[in-house]
């Protein structure tokens, strides 16, 4: 039984920094992938940044890729959003997520919820103007 426990969210101004953190409540027998995705108030949940666990290789949707960065702790299976340049727009719950397992995801990066099994209850995020 794993569950991911994020933290890090808050309110912040425009332009402003902020870094998120997500660990599994239990250890993993072998993690594939970790993410964040992001749900804003009346929109669907979209991905935003990914990394392969083995490789170290990130994913990032187009809208926050130059400003936000993800990176791993590979011996507590923890995953980092560093999110820089804040905007308005950038508010939402972020759920982190992980894939568990040694498959591998090929000719496309990692950015649908059916590639992920455990996720997070999610952190707010607000970024005011």
């Amino acid at each position: 039984q794993v569950q991911l426990v994020e933290s890090g969210g808050g309110l912040v101004q425009a332009g402003g920094s902020l870094r998120l953190s997500c660990t599994p409540s239990a250890r993993t027998a072998s993690t594939s992938h970790m993410g964040w995705f992001r749900q804003a108030p009346g929109k669907e949940r979209e991905f935003a940044a990914a990394i392969d666990w083995s490789t170290g290789r990130t994913y990032y949707v187009a809208s926050v890729q130059g400003r936000f960065t993800i990176s791993r702790d590979s011996g507590t299976n923890t995953v980092f959003l560093q999110m820089h340049s804040l905007k308005p727009e950038d508010t939402a719950v972020y759920y982190c997520a992980l894939r568990s397992g040694y498959r591998i995801i090929a000719g496309r990066p990692p950015s649908r919820q059916g590639d992920y099994d455990y996720w997070g209850r999610g952190t707010q995020v607000t970024v005011s103007s």
